[in-house]
């Protein structure tokens, strides 16, 4: 096989993913911050959950193959826990999620549709932090709509604005403060005119939404993009052709002392080659059939041509 330098210099010239990157750096200072080749050690941080897990390990991974000592914190419990810890130094690099990330560092941001909208408004935010976002990746992990195929085929749904005619005869399913978020039923209501026939508390996208969908006892569930499940059951996302939900892609984010060109190519080689439908196939094989995140990580890596013994 083909080693992976030849992917990852393939994945350097993408020219949508790229002009992603180029406002990234230019946001960021307009250069790459440190020298030229591997040295130091890189700590690489997660959030205990299994798709964070295996962007991280895709980071580490990588960055060992190129010669780095690589050290791993894969336990944090949520953004507010890890982000002090970069801001510290301790963790110089993670994956996080434009839009989510937004609102963290700005509780009255606005995030947008629009991928690259997010990328500048962190960037004037981070900037202060010394930190900076590499290259976004195009796998999105936001709120969706999703449909078993059953009812994806009766009522011929592909976007969400195909309900509209038959809202008023669905169940829908998701977390119990859906009512009132603009991202759920609030924005179905005012971007989509969607009146569900009930909706049912369950939990913000997770085993009691997809368990309820499953069985049947709800026709609409609120879920993630890129949950695993969905992959396994087949069911059906639904397009967000409103423009409702903001854009929440996959994107490293690092502390400028540590990035260097050949870093930020290595990390951005992983985003070029994150898709939504990737990551959700990835999830599945962590989240439902249980396997080690690390293999998962490795397994696409190798399959990518991302690692020299590709």
């Amino acid at each position: 096989m083909k080693r992976g330098v030849s992917k990852r210099q393939r994945a350097a010239g993408m020219s949508i993913r790229g002009a992603l990157t180029a406002v990234a750096l230019l946001l960021g200072g307009g250069c790459v911050i440190g020298g030229d080749g591997a040295s130091g050690e890189i700590t690489v941080g997660a959030v205990t959950f299994a798709e964070n897990q295996i962007v991280a390990e895709m980071y580490a991974q990588v960055l060992e193959d190129a010669g780095y000592t690589v050290g791993r914190r894969f336990n944090f419990q949520n953004r507010e826990a890890l982000q002090p810890d970069m801001r510290s130094g301790t963790i110089d690099l993670a994956p996080e999620y434009l839009a989510s990330l937004l609102t963290t560092l700005d509780p009255e941001a606005e995030p947008s549709p629009d991928s690259e909208d997010n990328v500048s408004e962190l960037q004037r935010r981070l900037e202060d932090a010394g930190l900076t976002l590499l290259q976004p990746s195009e796998a999105n992990n936001t709120n969706a709509l999703v449909v078993d195929s059953a009812t994806a085929d009766r009522f011929r749904l592909e976007k969400v604005s195909d309900l509209e005619p038959v809202a008023s005869t669905l169940v829908f399913g998701g977390p119990p403060e859906c009512p009132e978020r603009r991202f759920c039923l609030q924005g179905l209501r005012d971007v989509y005119g969607l009146r569900f026939k009930e909706f049912r508390p369950l939990d913000a996208g997770g085993p009691l939404t997809a368990a309820a969908l499953g069985s049947e006892r709800i026709d609409v569930a609120l879920l993630f993009t890129t949950s695993g499940i969905i992959a396994e059951r087949g069911w059906v996302v639904l397009e967000d052709d409103g423009g409702l939900q903001a854009a929440d892609n996959i994107t490293p984010l690092a502390r400028n002392d540590v990035v260097t060109q050949e870093l930020a190519d290595l990390i951005d080689a992983v985003s070029a080659s994150l898709t939504t439908e990737t990551m959700t196939a990835l999830n599945a094989r962590v989240e439902v059939r249980n396997e080690d995140f690390r293999e998962v990580a490795s397994d696409f890596l190798q399959q990518e041509q991302l690692l020299s013994r590709s």
